[in-house]
């Protein structure tokens, strides 16, 4: 028998919860950008980082890319802006996620790049709608709107700066 009534969870439980998968979330998107940056042999060729003079994107899109917009996406492959966009993209999404900071930018700019990713394959191989990049953008919109980041974070001292309040895009 549970400790709690019914279905209520204490408040610290939670919040290490929203915390955690928040940090989690942030280690998935700061990993991508460390193993396209160092080529760590991991989603990456080992020796093919970013740094090594290979293209973040050119693979994936070149090859991964399928579907309704598969040329849109072969055209930009390797393109050099589309790699330093990209490569900002996952830095910006990781370090936000883990210090707990700018989850309202990170969830915006996360949704742009999961529905860009996204819309790299459609349809999906596996589901006709949905697929992991679907599930990261809800996760994003959820750990927003509970305000993970000031939970194992930075978020509650970041909130309370003058710039986060003046443009609170920014909180």
């Amino acid at each position: 028998m549970s400790e709690y009534p019914g279905h209520l969870v204490p408040a610290f439980k939670t919040e290490w919860g929203w915390g955690g998968l928040r940090i989690l979330l942030g280690w998935l998107f700061l990993w991508a950008f460390l193993d396209k940056l160092f080529g760590l042999g991991y989603a990456t060729q080992s020796g093919h980082g970013w740094i090594n003079g290979f293209s973040p994107t050119e693979g994936y899109l070149k090859y991964g890319s399928s579907g309704l917009l598969e040329g849109f996406y072969h055209s930009i492959a390797g393109n050099a802006v589309v790699d330093v966009i990209f490569m900002l993209a996952l830095l910006a999404l990781g370090v936000a996620l883990i210090l707990g900071i700018g989850m309202r930018l990170a969830f915006y700019g996360g949704t742009l790049l999961m529905l860009l990713l996204w819309s790299s394959n459609i349809p999906p191989a596996n589901n006709p709608i949905i697929d992991d990049h679907i599930i990261y953008i809800f996760a994003l919109f959820v750990l927003e709107r509970v305000q993970a980041g000031q939970y194992l974070g930075c978020g509650k001292r970041w909130g309370e700066m003058g710039i986060v309040k003046r443009f609170p895009i920014l909180a």
